[in-house]
């Protein structure tokens, strides 16, 4: 049950509410986006709510970086030990890696440029669109809600954030990894162990390869949480003034310009 029905009467519409979340198209940065898909494939179409496409990059990239053991190398070489890093490297699969990487950082940035010139056609047609979302297993709605809080959630565990802005499809799959890296990295088992006093011995229960997942998990799941919120916001405030001005405004109601003196 929802308020209205997004019916293919307009040609373009701003956003839809559904019990999996809130999807929406807005302004973005090309560059910002092409970044978040260098520091992982996927991250940049997620961010774009292209969950498929995203999901299948962030899966590729999970899958061969660990089969070449690019993240080990990268810490070899990040140490100076060149010879390490070369001697780690599966090359039979690291050239598999490098043009579906590239190809997510391209298809990333042409997505955001459309889907700009989508939005502005789409904010001309100001088509209405659905708020409020009933099901019997989900209430979703459009609201306002605190960006530093869902960075917060972010903080403590990647897929909070999203969970409490309504993002369901990138919060499962955010989570789930998130819990794929800490049991492969042995990172909560290290923090045990530091607490424990014995710093030697939860440097060596760490598993590099894995451990060096979580920047990118934790950097994302951040500022997807935070742009989404100021997004939605957004959304939630040209909402609410489309309809009081529909519904409340005086059809005759007239804002003057100001006259300049001179």
């Amino acid at each position: 049950m929802q308020n209205y029905n997004n019916d293919n009467t307009a040609r373009r519409y701003k956003a839809h509410v559904s019990i999996l979340g809130t999807t929406q198209v807005h302004l973005r940065n090309p560059y910002i986006i092409a970044w978040w898909s260098a520091a992982c494939p996927g991250f940049g179409h997620l961010l774009l709510s292209k969950y498929i496409r995203g999901y299948l990059l962030f899966i590729w990239e999970v899958i061969i970086n660990v089969q070449t053991k690019l993240n080990l190398a990268m810490i070899y070489s990040f140490q100076g030990k060149m010879d390490m890093a070369k001697e780690v490297l599966d090359t039979r699969w690291l050239l598999i890696y490098i043009p579906v990487y590239l190809f997510a950082i391209w298809d990333s940035y042409r997505t955001t440029i459309d889907l700009n010139k989508v939005y502005l056609l789409a904010e001309r047609e100001n088509h209405r669109f659905n708020s409020f979302v009933l099901s019997p297993i989900e209430i979703n709605y459009l609201d306002k809600r605190n960006p530093i809080l869902a960075c917060i959630w972010s903080l403590f565990m990647p897929g909070l954030g999203q969970l409490y802005i309504h993002r369901i499809l990138t919060a499962a799959f955010v989570g789930i990894w998130a819990i794929v890296f800490f049991y492969q990295s042995h990172a909560l088992e290290a923090v045990s162990l530091l607490f424990l006093g014995e710093i030697q011995k939860a440097t060596t229960t760490l598993n590099p390869q894995w451990l060096l997942f979580f920047p990118s998990l934790y950097g994302f799941a951040i500022y997807d949480s935070y742009s989404a919120t100021v997004e939605n916001n957004k959304l939630y405030e040209k909402e609410q003034r489309s309809y009081l001005k529909d519904h409340y405004q005086n059809a005759n109601f007239q804002i003057l310009k100001r006259q300049k003196v001179k």
